[in-house]
């Protein structure tokens, strides 16, 4: 009987071990094949295994140092790390760095006259494979700018506490790097215009240039990525799931073009894939400590990185609107929440379930009105939601006093009644990805229908 919990150890380093093995062999066979995308998922491995050992050893330390909270949700509220997610996060930014050589073809100066000119040079490789150009390491290096920003600011948020109007604004200070690299090496600031609207208007242009509305438009992406991210959490696991579930996602869209090197968009889904595929690998080792019951909270560094690195690749690889498809479940939740981040019905300081230790599941928290009830156009439209169950209400003689918390972990509970953490977690992330699945479908369906053009086989349909 004392034989097998033994092996555990030994069994697990052996995994390890060959995992290694496996992603350095990936990593090196790089150079012969001349293929990122290998080298990528041998990043990832790299990535997983590296964080899968830093995370159990750096948890005690963060809780001598005080980093860490209560969880509310369990039996006694245990004591657990906080702000463990700057492990994955500084783990994820060293695979980047190394990563270069991997991705980009090496460039040879033959001749220089002196004070820094490159008079003349060759590529090193006459067959560079799917290596990208030098032009597009701007790019890269600025999307590496952004994170550091963000994985720094994020870890200020989990050291201070900074207030939420004052948090809210974190990443688009650490966006400017890629948005002025963006407005240099790139500029594209057109949409497409949908066919029924030509049609209606008799406009004949198929595009129109927003200029520096796209840059607003932008700088609210990447404003609004990482909060989303941020506000639907308070669940064992949820904060890395639906970053991992957007991951696989986008990686689906990518796939779409990627089947196909003749698609126009190969390089620039070819790049989003490489950006993603070592994000997930850290991703998985975090959300193996994270998810239910919790060994370690992954903080706000984690949620600001992660929806940081899906602002960065949407708009490096110039899919940001598609983007915005996948964070569907992001967009709803925020749209539901904002009466209560907007103060105009009474937010709590947490809107996590309340966890009832009889039955060990959780139910819908609730925001109080007595001390400031609310005003009766508001009133209104809680009763209305409450018509269409989209929100629980407690009435004493006709005044709201109570009603559940406006987010999407609440509204399920709602729904569906009590539920065990696990299961919570798990039916909100498989409804994201059917969600997003649904919205992949649309995308490379009704695409064309609406603007007359996919870019998947660039061409114009009649």
């Amino acid at each position: 009987m004392l034989v097998v919990p033994k092996l555990v150890p030994k069994i697990s380093n052996m995994f390890q071990v060959a995992g290694l093995i496996l992603s350095f062999g990936l990593i090196l066979s790089t150079s012969l094949n001349h293929q990122p995308l290998q080298s990528a998922v041998g990043f990832s491995i790299l990535g997983y295994i590296v964080s899968n050992y830093l995370i159990p050893r750096a948890a005690p330390v963060f809780i001598r140092k005080g980093l860490s909270g209560k969880d509310l949700s369990k039996v006694g509220n245990p004591v657990l790390a906080e702000a463990i997610g700057v492990i994955p996060a500084i783990t994820y930014l060293f695979l980047m760095f190394l990563f270069i050589p991997f991705l980009f073809f090496k460039f040879l100066i033959t001749e220089t006259s002196g004070g820094g000119s490159r008079d003349s040079g060759h590529t090193v490789l006459e067959d560079v494979g799917s290596l990208f150009p030098h032009n597009k390491l701007a790019s890269y290096l600025s999307s590496i700018l952004c994170l550091e920003s963000v994985i720094l600011l994020g870890l200020m948020d989990d050291l201070f506490d900074l207030r939420w109007r004052h948090k809210f604004l974190i990443p688009a200070v650490g966006a400017i790097p890629l948005l002025i690299v963006y407005y240099i090496d790139f500029g594209v600031t057109w949409i497409l215009v949908p066919k029924f609207v030509r049609q209606l208007t008799g406009w004949e242009q198929t595009s129109i240039d927003l200029g520096w509305l796209y840059y607003g438009y932008m700088g609210a992406l990447i404003i609004f990525c990482p909060n989303s991210v941020n506000i639907l959490a308070g669940v064992n696991g949820l904060e890395v799931g639906q970053t991992v579930v957007l991951g696989v996602l986008v990686l689906l869209n990518d796939l779409c073009y990627l089947v196909s090197p003749d698609s126009p968009a190969f390089e620039t889904h070819l790049y989003s894939a490489c950006m993603l595929i070592p994000f997930l690998g850290v991703a998985l080792s975090l959300l193996k400590w994270n998810w239910f019951p919790a060994k370690v909270f992954v903080g706000d560094t984690f949620c600001y990185f992660s929806g940081m690195v899906f602002a960065v690749v949407g708009i490096s690889s110039h899919f940001s609107k598609t983007l915005l498809l996948f964070f569907s479940m992001q967009i709803v939740n925020f749209v539901y929440s904002s009466p209560q981040l907007f103060g105009l019905v009474f937010c709590p300081r947490h809107r996590l379930p309340k966890f009832n230790s009889e039955d060990g599941k959780l139910y819908p928290s609730r925001a109080n009105f007595k001390e400031k009830p609310l005003k009766k156009w508001v009133a209104a439209a809680m009763l209305l939601l409450e018509r269409f169950k989209l929100v629980q209400l407690t009435k004493k003689d006709g005044i709201i006093e109570e009603s559940s918390n406006l987010t999407i972990i609440n509204l399920f509970l709602v729904w569906f009644g009590p539920m065990r953490e696990d299961q919570l977690c798990s039916a909100l992330l498989f409804t994201q990805f059917a969600v997003g699945l649904v919205c992949l479908v649309l995308r490379h369906t009704l695409a064309s229908l609406l603007f007359g053009y996919d870019n998947l086989f660039l061409k114009f349909v009649s």
